[in-house]
């Protein structure tokens, strides 16, 4: 079955899914995006990826080019045509197409791009044993907060981690402190137990499985704290583990060569990965 994606109001078959060539999305990289996971044919997560594709573009002064009820009926339609029961739903928005013209242009429409994609949930292994990731200095903008396509210094540090045979690049500031990942948010746990991630503020990007986490490890009565810790305070943990829509609760097991804790992936990280894995198809869950 060929792929089917969602552009600005039509069902086409996805190799054919294009954009006008002055889309200041391609231009300017003038647009924002969303990715939700699916598992098991749901939603997860749903209603906080779609809170923060909003805040994304009010902070970007990009009108909805779809009322929000309409754009989850595409959603689902595009999860029909493609059929499948696990993978993300990835949502773009632009401000349009418009003369090349560093301004706002007045009379843009913004668009919309809906795509799906198969996605194999993270492999037993990666539990069992754990990943690797390495540093690299955090060069990007001022607002991480605001999920725009800009991404091209987190390429930069995700191709240099994979040419390293890391799993991640955890981005570090002038001050030596970890923000996240290239694209995850970052956690320690402390020789003393404690749970530990980076506030949210303009510096990362507010993950929703982070936000989802972070619920969970109250339910389960968790020691943490929200402050910024060091790349060599990192090193030191007796746990590491990041967390995203796709990697879900991935333990760290190894920083830029520096064994974390004993080699293995922690409790906690284990314990997080159990209850994630339920949430997801249980209260985090959408149909």
């Amino acid at each position: 079955m060929s792929r089917i994606a969602y552009v600005n109001g039509r069902y086409v078959p996805h190799r054919q899914a294009s954009v006008h060539v002055e889309d200041r999305g391609y231009q300017f990289a003038d647009g924002v995006y969303e990715v939700v996971p699916v598992v098991d044919d749901l939603l997860v997560d749903e209603e906080p990826h779609l809170d923060r594709l909003d805040r994304s573009l009010r902070e970007l002064r990009i009108a909805w080019p779809i009322r929000r009820a309409a754009l989850k009926i595409a959603m689902r339609e595009v999860l029909r045509r493609n059929y499948f029961q696990h993978g993300i739903i990835y949502i773009q928005m632009t401000r349009g197409v418009a003369r090349r013209d560093h301004p706002f242009p007045k009379l843009a429409q913004p668009a919309v791009v809906i795509t799906a994609a198969r996605r194999p949930r993270p492999g037993a292994a990666m539990m069992e044993d754990g990943v690797k990731v390495i540093s690299v200095p955090d060069i990007r903008w001022g607002r991480c907060d605001i999920k725009t396509v800009s991404l091209l210094p987190n390429v930069l540090a995700k191709q240099q981690a994979r040419e390293a045979g890391a799993y991640e690049a955890w981005l570090v500031d002038e001050d030596g402190n970890v923000t996240e990942g290239g694209s995850s948010n970052a956690w320690i746990v402390t020789r003393e137990g404690e749970l530990v991630t980076r506030p949210s503020g303009h510096e990362i990007l507010s993950g929703i499985t982070r936000r989802s986490v972070l619920q969970l490890v109250r339910e389960e009565g968790l020691d943490f704290v929200e402050r910024p810790f060091s790349l060599e305070e990192a090193k030191r943990a007796r746990e590491a583990f990041v967390t995203s829509a796709t990697s879900y609760v991935t333990p760290v097991v190894e920083i830029d060569e520096a064994v974390v804790g004993n080699g293995k992936p922690g409790s906690i990280a284990q314990k997080l990965y159990a209850a994630y894995r339920g949430y997801m198809t249980g209260a985090g869950a959408t149909r």
